[in-house]
C-alpha cells in the first residue's frame, strides 16, 4: 500500500464511525497489505481524532489469548489507542445509537504512575510502573462488516488493526488496587447478561499473565519509538470471549473481592 492509501482508509474508517454505517473490509481491496500497513493507517485515523480535538488517554491490548490468535493464525498480541471520549463510568448507561456493533470484553485495567519504556521490559518493570489496577469492560465495535454482506469475505487481524483493534469504549470500575497485592492469573470475573452468567474467566487467560502482555506493549512501542506514559490507562487484554450488547443489555461483573462492575445499554426508541 502507498501512503496515500493509508490516509484514504482512515478517512473512510473516520466518516463510518461518525455516520454509524459500516464498510468493506481494506484487506479485500489489499489483499498483499501488510501488518506495517494496518498500523499506518491505525496512526492516520488516530491523528484525525487528534485533529478533531479527542485527547489520548490509554491504550488497549487485543487478541491475547491463544484460543483468539490460534482462530485467526497469529502468534501475537493487536493493540489500539483510548480517546477521552470513549470512557464510562461503573454503572452508566450507554446511549442507544453511540456505538454500530457492539459487544463486551472484560480486562484488568493497569493505571500508569510512571512512564513505561520498553526494550527488555518485564513484568517487574510493569509492577514498578504502575499506579493501581482496576476491574474494567472494554466496549468493542467494528467500523468494517465483520463479513462482508457482497463479497461474504471475512475481516482479518489486518483489518481490525486498522480499525484501531476493534476499540471503541472502556467501562472503567471505581475499585483501585495495589498490583504487587494481586495475584493476577488467578483474578477473575463472572460475567452476567440481564442476570444470567454468560461467561467466566481468568487473568492467565491473557499471554499467561496480564503482566505480560503490558511487557509485550511496552516492548512493541518501543521498536516504533514510542512508550506507555504516566497517566494513561491501559487495557490489558481480555480473559473471556467478546459478548453481543444488544439494545437493553444489562452487564454485571462480579470479579469477588477485585470488585464489581456494571453498565446497561439503552434500549432504542419505537
Amino acid at each position: 500500500m502507498k501512503p496515500l492509501d493509508h490516509e484514504e482508509i482512515a478517512r473512510r474508517l473516520d466518516h463510518a464511525e461518525r455516520v454509524g454505517h459500516q464498510i468493506g473490509p481494506v484487506s479485500q481491496d489489499f489483499p498483499s497489505m501488510t501488518m506495517a500497513d494496518a498500523y499506518a493507517i491505525q496512526r492516520h485515523w488516530i491523528n484525525l481524532k487528534l485533529a478533531a480535538g479527542r485527547r489520548i488517554r490509554g491504550r488497549k491490548i487485543g487478541l491475547t489469548s491463544r484460543a483468539m490468535q490460534s482462530q485467526l493464525g497469529i502468534e501475537i498480541p493487536d493493540s489500539g489507542i483510548l480517546f477521552d471520549d470513549m470512557f464510562f463510568d461503573d454503572g452508566d448507561t450507554i446511549p442507544a445509537g453511540r456505538f454500530i456493533e457492539p459487544r463486551i470484553e472484560v480486562e484488568i485495567a493497569f493505571i500508569m504512575g510512571k512512564d513505561l519504556k520498553g526494550g527488555d521490559t518485564g513484568p517487574d518493570q510493569v509492577l514498578a510502573a504502575t499506579q493501581s489496577i482496576a476491574p474494567a469492560f472494554e466496549i468493542l465495535d467494528t467500523r468494517f462488516f465483520r463479513k462482508d454482506p457482497v463479497t461474504g469475505q471475512p475481516r482479518t487481524i489486518l483489518d481490525t488493526i486498522s480499525d484501531n483493534a476493534a476499540n471503541a469504549g472502556i467501562v472503567l470500575g471505581a475499585e483501585r488496587h495495589q498490583p504487587e497485592t494481586v495475584d493476577l492469573k488467578w483474578t477473575g470475573a463472572i460475567v452476567s447478561l440481564n442476570g444470567m452468567v454468560e461467561e467466566t474467566g481468568l487473568g492467565a487467560g491473557v499471554l499467561g499473565d496480564p503482566l505480560l502482555s503490558m511487557a509485550w506493549l511496552a516492548n512493541r512501542l518501543a521498536e516504533h519509538g514510542d512508550y506507555i506514559r504516566k497517566g494513561e490507562v491501559v487495557l490489558s487484554g481480555s480473559f473471556i470471549r467478546a459478548i453481543e450488547a444488544r439494545p437493553g443489555s444489562h452487564f454485571t461483573a462480579d470479579f469477588g473481592p477485585f470488585g464489581t462492575l456494571s453498565c446497561t445499554f439503552e434500549q432504542e426508541s419505537p
